[in-house]
């Protein structure tokens, strides 16, 4: 596995002015968590094969991916029992003029080097991050490493996806929470893109929009313009607990183009493979690489087998790692998980593979593939010291080798 794989360290003489680019040009605005810098001193190349084998492996669980939701759709009663709020079961039964090949249909694959090979920890199948990390970084970094080259730029694949679905010059709802930094400076990156292509980018919080027949409109500033495309970066399961309730469950129902449609989180929680004996789809793919899968029941903190996770988790928080978890912190979630159990599951660990770098250090890494209608799209890279890939680790661009006949 690590032969495919090389972390490089970005010359200390220059990684300043590369981390100045990475802030003002890749849109990281905010390049710290408390007091540690989240832009790594390190790119991670990968060989053609390594590219190939993961392109490969996560249109694949795509393909798995969408027949499962495309299954679950016919048979919401499911939703109960992956642990979606009854609320969301209810308005999920509003998407019955749902056309998938309407609506542009992007997710991420989380891979991990391990002692068995690749394996996966999840699917982003709602919301996944790391847009600009995916498209601009690689660039940026590709000028400070030599013999490498970005891959897929993951910015053009989401405009070209949109380009086919929508008329020239229309107007993109950038839906988020307005609030937050870090998440503005992921609607502002695409939004920048699309309007240098000529289309419109309009920056909402969820309840900023109204549907009227079926179609999607912005009420920013109070003037009701309509929308040719939504790109939604906010949670669907956090709009559950806005004050609009009414207002939101015009996304199901919607005929406007939206990435992602809510039909996407029948297949984010990771409760999903509990359920799998009960589906017709073929999930061959996504048995081979996602570690076995239980419902909650009392762990101890010494056991190195299996740990919780949250069926809603994101960014790693809340994973029992035990590298990265204290013996008070994994008695509270243990606590938690057992008294909710539909919100937990316990999952089997992988041996996650530590890359060595050539001065010495070792770090865990995450490759995030992106799938854009069931399609390749780029790469998402974060590494940390332990096993645990959360909100401390760091973007890692993920860049290829060139090739022999360009070098």
């Amino acid at each position: 596995m690590e032969k495919h794989i090389q972390l490089v360290k970005i010359p200390a003489e220059n990684y300043s002015d590369y981390r100045y680019e990475v802030i003002f040009q890749a849109y990281k605005w905010d390049p710290q968590v408390e007091d540690d810098n989240t832009v790594s001193q390190y790119v991670a190349v990968l060989d053609e094969t390594a590219v190939a084998e993961l392109a490969a492996l996560a249109e694949q669980l795509a393909v798995e991916t969408v027949a499962m939701e495309t299954e679950l759709l016919d048979n919401l009663h499911f939703g109960r029992e992956l642990g979606l709020p009854p609320v969301m079961c209810r308005s999920m039964k509003k998407a019955t003029n749902y056309q998938k090949e309407d609506h542009v249909r992007l997710m991420r694959f989380d891979f991990h080097p391990t002692d068995q090979g690749w394996q996966i920890s999840e699917v982003n199948s709602d919301v996944p991050g790391g847009f600009a990390e995916s498209s601009i970084l690689p660039e940026i970094a590709s000028e400070y490493v030599p013999d490498v080259q970005p891959s897929e730029n993951f910015a053009s694949h989401l405009f070209k996806a949109f380009e086919k679905r929508i008329s020239p010059g229309g107007t993109i709802g950038f839906v988020h929470a307005t609030s937050y930094a870090d998440d503005r400076q992921v609607m502002q990156f695409m939004g920048d893109y699309f309007e240098k292509a000529g289309y419109q980018a309009l920056y909402l919080a969820p309840d900023h929009l109204v549907f009227d027949d079926y179609r999607a409109y912005s009420l920013l500033d109070n003037h009701k313009q309509p929308l040719a495309g939504i790109i939604r970066f906010f949670p669907l399961e956090w709009m559950t607990r806005l004050p609009f309730s009414a207002k939101w469950q015009g996304y199901y129902a919607t005929l406007t183009p939206s990435c992602n449609h809510p039909v996407a989180m029948l297949t984010q929680p990771k409760s999903l493979p509990l359920i799998w004996p009960k589906l017709q789809s073929d999930c061959q793919t996504w048995q081979q690489l996602l570690p076995e899968t239980k419902k909650v029941y009392p762990l101890d903190y010494d056991d190195q087998q299996y740990l919780y996770k949250p069926v809603f988790g994101r960014v790693g928080g809340d994973i029992t790692i035990k590298e990265a978890t204290s013996e008070k912190e994994f008695k509270s979630i243990r606590k938690e998980a057992l008294k909710r159990k539909k919100e937990w599951i316990v999952q089997k660990r992988f041996n996650s593979q530590p890359i060595q770098t050539e001065d010495g250090q070792s770090f865990h890494l995450c490759i995030g593939v992106f799938v854009i209608d069931g399609a390749f799209a780029g790469f998402y890279g974060r590494i940390s010291p332990y096993a645990r890939i959360d909100e401390k680790a760091r973007d890692i661009p993920i860049l290829m080798k060139r090739a022999k006949e360009e070098l």
